[in-house]
C-alpha cells in the first residue's frame, strides 16, 4: 500500500491537494486522529479489494495532533506500506488574505494570547516545524494557482494515469431530456433515421445493420472526423486547465439508433488518442 501523510499550515491547499489525490484515486482520509492511522492502514489491507493507495490529511483540528509524527511515521516503517509527507505551506501575508477572503477565523487564533489571525498563523507554524523538517515533499502555494498545484501534485503522486482524462460518450434521446451532467453535446438527427426502415427499427446501433446503415450515410464520418478535432482542442484545453472528467453526449430523436451507433464510432476514435481513458454509456437504449 502507498500510504500519503497531507498536512501543512491552514489555509495552504490541504483541501485543494485533497480533492487532487481523490481525482487520483486515492482513498483520502481527512481529519484522521493520528493513532488511528495505523489501524486505518490494516483495515485497508483487509478490506476486499484492498486499498491500494491512502491519503491521510492531518491539520491542528486534530488537537491531539501536536506536530510530532515520529511515534506514526516509525508505526508505518514497520508496516508493508510506501509511505510519504506532504507538507503545504504559503508566507503569511499570502495566508491571512485567503482567510479574509473567505472571512473564517485561523483554527488556533482563538488559543494565542492577543486572539489575532497572526497569531494563530504563528502558533501553527511553530507546532508544525517538525513535520515540515522532516516531510518529503514541501510546497510552498503562495504563487501558485489551483491549477499549477494540482500538476505539482499529480507529478508526484499521479504515476502513470496522473495527465489521463476520464471522458464518457453518453448516447441519448432528445424526447427524454438532455443528460444534466453533460460538457459538450452533439446531435446526430441530420442522419436518416433507421427508425423508418422497417427491418432495422427492432434493432440498436449496437447491433452491425444499424450501425453499418448509419455510419454510410452522407455526412456521418465527415462530422465524426470534424468532431474529433474539436474534441482534440478541447481536451488539450482541460488538460492545460487541469481538468480531468468530460462527458461528451450524443443525442438523436430516441436514443436507440443514430445516438448509439455515433456514439460508439466516436469513442473508437477518442481511444487512440493518448491520454484518454474513454468509456461508453448508453442512456435510453431499451426505455422504448
Amino acid at each position: 500500500m502507498e500510504v500519503a501523510l497531507v498536512t501543512g499550515l491552514s489555509g495552504a491547499g490541504r483541501s485543494t491537494a485533497a480533492k487532487v489525490l481523490e481525482d487520483l484515486g486515492w482513498y483520502v482520509v481527512d481529519n484522521l486522529p493520528p493513532e488511528l492511522i495505523t489501524r486505518m492502514v490494516d483495515l485497508g489491507v483487509e478490506s476486499d479489494p484492498p486499498i491500494r493507495r491512502l491519503a491521510v490529511v492531518l491539520d491542528v483540528r486534530s488537537r491531539p495532533f501536536s506536530g510530532d509524527l515520529g511515534r506514526v511515521v516509525a508505526e508505518l516503517e514497520e508496516m508493508p506500506v510506501q509511505m510519504r509527507v506532504l507538507f503545504l505551506e504559503a508566507n503569511d501575508s499570502v495566508l491571512i488574505r485567503r482567510f479574509e477572503h473567505v472571512r473564517r477565523s485561523h483554527p488556533l487564533q482563538s488559543d494565542s494570547k492577543e486572539g489575532t489571525l497572526s497569531d494563530g498563523i504563528a502558533a501553527e507554524r511553530a507546532s508544525l516545524a517538525q513535520v515540515r523538517a522532516a516531510a518529503d515533499l514541501v510546497v510552498d502555494t503562495s504563487s501558485l494557482a489551483v491549477r499549477e498545484l494540482r500538476e505539482k501534485i499529480e507529478t508526484a503522486f499521479g504515476g502513470e494515469s496522473s495527465g489521463e482524462i476520464q471522458v464518457t460518450v453518453q448516447s441519448f434521446g432528445f424526447k427524454h431530456g438532455l443528460p444534466m451532467d453533460a460538457d459538450v453535446v452533439c446531435d446526430v438527427r441530420f442522419l436518416p433515421n433507421p427508425y423508418w426502415i422497417p427491418e432495422l427499427r427492432v434493432h440498436t446501433g449496437l447491433e452491425e445493420p444499424v450501425r453499418d446503415y448509419v455510419l454510410s450515410r452522407d455526412g456521418a464520418d465527415e462530422y465524426l472526423g470534424t468532431y474529433l478535432r474539436l474534441l482534440e482542442l478541447t481536451t488539450a484545453g482541460y488538460r492545460r486547465e487541469g481538468k480531468r472528467y468530460m462527458t461528451i453526449a450524443v443525442g438523436c430523436t430516441g436514443g436507440k439508433h443514430r445516438s448509439v451507433a455515433m456514439s460508439e464510432a466516436l469513442a473508437g476514435r477518442l481511444r487512440m488518442q493518448a491520454g484518454l481513458a474513454v468509456r461508453v454509456v448508453h442512456r435510453d437504449v431499451g426505455r422504448e
